[in-house]
């Protein structure tokens, strides 16, 4: 008896192809990942890969540089978090943080301190 013929596969059936992230950009979501697990150690490790590595974009350069700036604020180094808060502005000089981040109490000051505000 032979073998009943296989059906074919219509497009609607075939899932679509998981997308292959950058280094940078893999270390970047590994990074906030760990940074909102409360891993922070390793999240600065991943930031720092993910800057290392390269990232496509301005907005993600700012983004691996504020979330160290965060990490450095509130690990007391703030001479380190205002340098990645700077860095994150030169990446993109659009960069701004949130009210509510702005508003933190570790670090909202330092970031007034280094930063000017943007006219928008």
């Amino acid at each position: 008896m032979p073998p009943e013929p296989v059906p074919p596969v219509t497009a609607a059936e075939v899932p679509p192809p998981v997308p292959v992230l950058a280094p940078g950009e893999e270390a970047l979501a590994q990074g906030i990942k760990a940074y909102k697990a409360a891993q922070y150690a390793v999240a600065e490790t991943q930031f720092k890969a993910a800057l290392q590595a390269g990232l496509s974009t301005p907005t993600d350069v700012a983004n691996a540089h504020k979330h160290l700036a965060f990490i450095y604020c509130t690990s007391r180094r703030a001479t380190l978090c205002a340098a990645a808060f700077k860095a994150a502005r030169a990446a993109d000089p659009r960069f701004v943080l949130s009210k509510s981040e702005a508003g933190h109490p570790m670090w909202g000051p330092v970031y007034r301190r280094t930063l000017p505000a943007l006219k928008r």
